[in-house]
């Protein structure tokens, strides 16, 4: 495809070096051109179909699959867009963290993070992604495999976790990941702390 515009030669050239999946914002090109420049810029892509307007102020590039048509973008990758540059940390939970473990066969139409950036909610299609801003406590574990059984457990409740989910979870883990549950045992209630404990001690 041939383009005039030097600063959409340019964003497009950054799009395809991120990439399939990327989903990005106007913030990923102000070092292009003015915010004006970059918004006039997406709309032209957008309105040609080489990008496609995922949400307000979130884009990526539309991607065909054979048998279901185009796709809808990753819930991870808009997460990530929606915490944009600033360091901000994201942690998958509820019924997303333990559908992430195989926990669980719910599609939530509601996915939820935590977050220690800024509270946030964008609606993709018929899904709601949020995050929500947490304490620096419930982010100590954000990024690792702690971080995630300790809120699928949480989510499914005490009551609702028996020997056939800690065997699920028992056939997720490497060795790694046992080690870092053992290292993590601080951060998780005591009723999956000991969970976490068991799993790490089958190395």
């Amino acid at each position: 495809m041939k383009v005039a515009n030097p600063i959409d030669r340019a964003m497009l050239a950054r799009i395809k070096a991120r990439g399939n999946g990327w989903v990005f914002s106007p913030t990923d090109f102000l070092d292009l051109g003015s915010r004006d420049a970059v918004d006039k810029a997406l709309s032209r892509m957008a309105a040609a179909g080489t990008v496609r307007r995922v949400a307000r102020g979130l884009y990526d590039v539309p991607r065909q699959h054979p048998i279901v048509g185009v796709t809808a973008p990753s819930v991870d990758k808009v997460a990530k867009a929606l915490a944009g540059k600033a360091g901000t940390r994201l942690q998958p939970t509820g019924a997303y963290a333990a559908n992430l473990l195989g926990l669980s066969d719910q599609v939530p139409a509601k996915v939820v993070f935590l977050t220690d950036g800024r509270s946030k909610r964008v609606r993709v299609g018929k899904l709601n992604i949020v995050l929500k801003q947490t304490s620096p406590r419930n982010m100590a574990t954000a990024g690792r495999i702690s971080g995630l059984v300790i809120q699928a457990l949480r989510y499914l409740g005490e009551a609702h976790v028996n020997d056939d989910t800690v065997k699920g979870l028992d056939r997720k883990l490497s060795a790694d990941d046992r080690k870092q549950l053992s290292k993590d045992l601080a951060y998780a209630p005591a009723w999956i702390g000991d969970i976490m404990r068991r799993l790490a001690a089958k190395v």
